[in-house]
């Protein structure tokens, strides 16, 4: 059972997710744009699937009680009920999401792995304008289409910054702050897989 404390404050989370997942991140980075998800609808409508997956896996995240403790506001930051709105607009493309999510509401999980999942599914937003600009050239946007890969409300750069901080100020062990990596690279190993299968 992980015993997250925040009664101190041990910076560099995130400085040590990102430095230890950056060949996992571009990685992926480069295998999705390889799959040309912007080319048409067709396309962008598997990439929507890829994403609507994911979203699934990690949702119950957002609403658990011990990570909202960590990480104020969290359940506001859900974007699985955008992704579904955006795959109403273009209608049927790309698979369903198969099996069960990674993660259950009311089931047991490893919080410290859990921060992992969540630095790159809220990470994910932060290049996302690029994506929105590419959208944009499909005739979709923030409001039909690409609701999901929208700005929070006080932009880009402070949400993650204020994301980046909460995640800063949880105190972590060293097995802890292992698994917080190992839930990181886990997540970009789990959203790889989705890309291949789903653009195979």
């Amino acid at each position: 059972m992980t015993t997250l404390d925040l009664s101190h404050s041990r910076p560099g989370l995130t400085a040590r997710l990102k430095g230890q997942t950056h060949e996992a991140h571009g990685g992926l980075d480069a295998a999705i744009m390889a799959k040309r998800p912007f080319a048409d609808r067709e396309r962008y409508g598997r990439f929507l699937a890829v994403q609507h997956a994911f979203h699934r896996d990690v949702d119950a995240l957002y609403v658990d009680p011990a990570l909202g403790r960590l990480l104020p506001g969290l359940a506001t930051l859900r974007r699985l009920p955008l992704v579904v709105q955006d795959r109403a607009d273009l209608g049927p493309s790309g698979p369903e999401p198969a099996g069960e999510p990674v993660f259950r509401e009311g089931q047991p999980h490893d919080l410290a792995a859990s921060l992992g999942w969540l630095y790159v599914a809220e990470g994910s937003n932060l290049g996302a304008a690029f994506l929105l600009k590419e959208a944009a050239k499909l005739g979709l946007s923030d409001t039909f289409g690409a609701r999901h890969l929208a700005p929070a409300a006080e932009g880009r750069g402070l949400h993650w910054r204020t994301f980046a901080a909460a995640l800063d100020d949880v105190h972590l062990s060293e097995d802890e702050g292992r698994r917080a990596t190992e839930g990181a690279a886990a997540a970009f190993e789990r959203v790889r897989v989705l890309v291949k299968t789903t653009f195979a």
